[in-house]
């Protein structure tokens, strides 16, 4: 049937001697941003005593870079299918390097703020571009799977990495080396990608939209702050009032694409199941996901008392479970089905944060280096397939539209997962018992406890430290307990959404336009 619809003649044209070199250029830039996305962690308390920023001034520098890359996704993706993908790539990752030496020199928060939105400016078109890429370099769609498999590897990798080598940087260099790290990465992958990546884009795009583009900016920005706003401080009338606005503009922004001749986002791509299933499966995992990465390190820090380098070490088990799988999965699809790996590494995960309920200060970290082996080895089945079915579903010219949809959606799912799953540890957290006279700031967070450990006498310090320690072991295995729920409950719901896809009938329903996206 394969070959039918697709003859060896025509692959064979079409296919490009050097597209795995210029593959090793795509993953450079996910390298980019996913030790980018870590590193601001480790250097954030080393930033805090140099500029001095206030609380709130801390909470932006933290926050805008992910506001602004969730805004601009969409945009980015759709700039790229319109002026060239290979260019905005190139475009984007110079100024991702340079942005960085701004980021490694800021001398005041102000600019420090301004400097890592500029940076979400930049990291917005890197990773729709580099999917994109991948899905007009790839043809055949046994090697796209291998491809896409190694471009979610490397990000797998990146997110272990970059506290490894943060961490070294910040024991031997002051902080600011830990934004430069992006040049060398930078120069490689612009010198060698200008010779190797092939030109593409949309044949008769039509224009940019701006109104889109702004509608787009504010809703993703609205909810996004809406939710962190909610999840610090509860929900309040800046943070409904936000979120709101935010979803008004959103549905501002669908209703003006179903008018425009040339959207800035064809929302027929939504018709396709298997597109639709790809993308909320990945928003509703990583939701029930980054709860468990977003207090892992406290609790290997605060609660089990690792420093940082070696609480970075700990959580290697679950990117080299995302490593290996992701390199696997596009066969294991082919062999048994898309619905059944997607399904089975999403239970997978599950099973592992249920695992994790069982928590207390002192688990043994064979217990949890398994598990985190575990959502590691769902996680990479799981995202490389769904990336893998997002990216055959839809013709090539709107590659980039629909890889920023799957990015919108990781981005999407991180706010509201910590949101919710943070407002869970942080209820659990704040009712701890403590001994007369510990500052309000220890039920917070904590971090908190532990800051306020030091001003408290060392009876009270140690009873309120294990009290404090005590609940927000509590809250985290609720919160695993919910993100458990969430993950068996998506992993049924793609059991359905997925049923009867496969990564060549999805290319075929494409090609012959049976998908009704052409």
């Amino acid at each position: 049937m394969t070959s039918t619809l697709r003859p060896a003649a025509t692959t064979g044209a079409v296919r490009r001697p050097d597209r795995w070199l210029a593959l090793s250029v795509l993953v450079l830039a996910v390298l980019l941003v996913a030790v980018d996305a870590t590193v601001l962690g480790l250097a954030t308390p080393y930033i805090s005593e140099d500029l001095e920023p206030s609380g709130t001034q801390l909470l932006w520098i933290g926050d805008v870079y992910s506001f602004v890359i969730a805004g601009l996704l969409v945009s980015m993706g759709s700039l790229g299918d319109r002026i060239g993908r290979k260019r905005i790539l190139l475009m984007g990752a110079t100024a991702f390097g340079l942005i960085s030496v701004l980021n490694a020199y800021a001398s005041t928060p102000e600019t420090m703020i301004a400097a890592r939105a500029l940076l979400g400016v930049a990291g917005a078109t890197l990773m729709p571009a580099t999917l994109a890429l991948i899905r007009n370099l790839f043809h055949d769609p046994r090697e796209r799977s291998l491809a896409v498999g190694i471009w979610g590897a490397t990000a797998s990798a990146g997110t272990a990495v970059g506290p490894i080598v943060g961490g070294f940087l910040l024991e031997h260099f002051w902080w600011g080396s830990v934004f430069l790290i992006n040049l060398p990465v930078m120069v490689v992958l612009v010198v060698v990608g200008v010779r190797t990546l092939p030109e593409s884009r949309t044949p008769n795009p039509g224009p940019w939209d701006l109104p889109s583009v702004l509608l787009s900016l504010a809703g993703m920005i609205g909810i996004v702050y809406g939710v962190k706003e909610a999840a610090t401080h509860g929900v309040t009338w800046v943070s409904l009032g936000t979120g709101l606005l935010g979803a008004a503009a959103l549905y501002g922004f669908v209703r003006r694409q179903l008018t425009l001749p040339a959207p800035l986002l064809d929302m027929r791509l939504f018709r396709h199941r298997g597109f639709s299933g790809a993308v909320l499966a990945d928003l509703l995992t990583i939701l029930g996901l980054s709860g468990l990465v977003f207090f892992l390190s406290q609790y290997l820090q605060l609660v089990q008392g690792r420093r940082p380098f070696e609480a970075g070490l700990a959580e290697l088990p679950a990117a080299v479970g995302a490593v290996v799988s992701g390199l696997m999965a596009g066969r294991m699809a082919r062999r048994f089905s898309v619905r059944a790996v997607v399904s089975g590494g999403l239970a997978a995960i599950g099973l592992a944060l249920a695992a994790l309920t069982l928590i207390d200060r002192n688990t043994g970290y064979p217990m949890l280096g398994a598990a985190l082996l575990v959502v590691g080895v769902g996680a990479g089945f799981s995202f490389t397939v769904t990336s893998d079915v997002i990216l055959s579903s839809v013709p090539k010219d709107q590659a980039g539209a629909a890889s920023a949809v799957s990015e919108t959606a990781y981005e999407l799912g991180a706010a509201l997962g910590i949101a919710v799953l943070g407002s869970i540890v942080t209820g659990v957290y704040r009712g701890f018992a403590a001994p007369a006279g510990t500052p309000a700031g220890a039920h917070e967070s904590l971090g908190g406890a532990v800051e306020a450990a030091g001003h408290m006498s060392p009876s009270s310090a140690e009873t309120m430290l294990s009290s404090a320690r005590e609940a927000f072991v509590d809250g985290m295995s609720v919160a695993s307990g919910t993100g458990a729920a969430v993950l068996l409950a998506t992993a049924a719901a793609t059991w359905f959404l997925l049923r009867a896809q496969s990564l060549e009938t999805a290319d075929q329903a494409v090609s012959s336009g049976s998908a009704g996206l052409i």
